[in-house]
């Protein structure tokens, strides 16, 4: 058994959306499941046909009255308003692409679903905003479910449950927390019991390839089954791709600090003059120069130290988008150049003094150390690491 406990490192904000979506999800079960789970149907109900000829459709051999009579035993109110207001392929609505977000099969479903929201949604709705991230998790948890359409056909029975918007927050996590660790306790009973730290994309990628990918493959083509393999694929992939687009588009955005427009003149510069500014010293004209130019014409047109002479000045003098789009364009240029570690802790140091991301500056400034950095650029990685372990709930153990 391996349950995950939390991950690090963490923002200092409280993730208002991550335990308002907790509450909601634990109210529905408070007040809805649980009080409904404990009442028989209506006699007559019209659901109930309407239930059991999905149950019907669902088997690949009809229901025998043995079986029909078993069912009707157990069946509950609940049962009729999951299938009521959970997502049916075969019958969509679009209202119950949200609802059935909300719903949940039982105790262990419903508390699965909001650990992995627990320990995964506060970096991301951290990165993205409040409201940013409840569009994000609405938007991928519909995308799951859409997906799920895709791949298992129009099935009768209804699909219910946070996981498919929830696993949409990790595909968030794997692409801008590759460096984070997850606290994991592992039970392999009586060989093996303890708490194991294990690096988020090895613990996401064992959920989403064991968990996801191979139950679906060995599943394909068998009637009903309990979970919803392909939401949980459908809202990772959604996650990844939306982090991806954004993560583009931090480098494709323009910085604004001079300005959205280049100073007089500028722009009829060729980009080649920029590096021969920076050689001159003219950081000021240089910096005026570059945010005036387009993404491509920015592409490798300054050396590793250019790029870097310029980024330091820009971040020294408090223009804090300007310096780090710098730094990303050489990352993204030059990932592997010579000055890359002083690159990652320049944007490292950025977001976490400027823009108060420290889980996204912890990703740079732990690469920065794997890149055997010079003495003084490893001085300013690990200050920078000393600082965002001392805002953490729990303390965390630097490289």
């Amino acid at each position: 058994m391996i349950l995950p406990l939390g991950d690090e490192p963490n923002p200092s904000s409280v993730p208002v959306v991550t335990y308002a979506l907790i509450a909601v999800n634990c109210a529905a079960y408070l007040f809805v499941t649980l009080p409904l789970s404990f009442v028989g149907p209506e006699p007559g109900d019209p659901v109930v046909v309407e239930y059991l000829t999905a149950l019907q459709q669902a088997m690949s051999r009809p229901l025998s009255p043995r079986a029909v009579d078993a069912i009707m035993r157990g069946l509950s109110q609940y049962d009729l308003f999951v299938f009521q207001w959970g997502f049916r392929p075969v019958a969509p609505q679009t209202l119950d692409l949200v609802t059935a977000m909300f719903l949940h099969a039982g105790f262990f479903h419903l508390a699965g679903n909001m650990l992995f929201l627990w320990i995964y949604g506060d970096n991301v709705e951290h990165r993205l905003g409040r409201m940013r991230y409840l569009i994000a998790y609405l938007g991928t948890g519909v995308a799951a479910t859409l997906f799920h359409l895709l791949i298992a056909g129009p099935s009768p029975l209804p699909l219910l449950g946070a996981s498919g918007a929830i696993s949409g927050v990790l595909g968030f996590y794997f692409v801008w927390f590759p460096r984070n660790r997850v606290r994991l306790w592992v039970m392999l009973f009586p060989f093996f019991m303890n708490v194991i730290y294990a690096p988020a994309r090895w613990v996401l990628g064992f959920y989403v390839i064991v968990d996801n990918i191979l139950p679906l493959v060995a599943t394909a083509g068998t009637p009903g089954g309990g979970v919803a393999y392909g939401a949980h694929i459908g809202g990772f992939l959604g996650g990844v791709v939306v982090a991806w687009v954004a993560n583009r588009g931090a480098v494709l955005t323009r910085p604004s600090d001079f300005g959205t427009q280049p100073a007089p003149g500028a722009h009829h510069e060729p980009p080649g003059s920029l590096a021969a500014l920076i050689e001159d010293g003219d950081f000021e004209a240089a910096a005026r120069m570059y945010v005036g130019l387009s993404t491509r014409e920015t592409t490798r047109v300054m050396t590793e130290r250019q790029s870097l002479l310029l980024g330091n000045w820009m971040a020294a003098r408090g223009h804090i988008h300007a310096a780090l789009a710098v730094f990303q364009r050489y990352l993204v240029d030059y990932p592997i150049g010579e000055g890359a570690a002083d690159a990652h802790v320049g944007a490292g140091l950025l977001q976490l003094r400027a823009f108060g991301q420290p889980t996204a500056a912890y990703q740079h400034l732990v690469e920065a150390l794997e890149l055997k950095p010079s003495p003084r650029t490893e001085a300013l990685a690990r200050q920078g690491l000393a600082q965002i372990t001392a805002l953490q709930k729990f303390q965390i153990n630097s490289m």
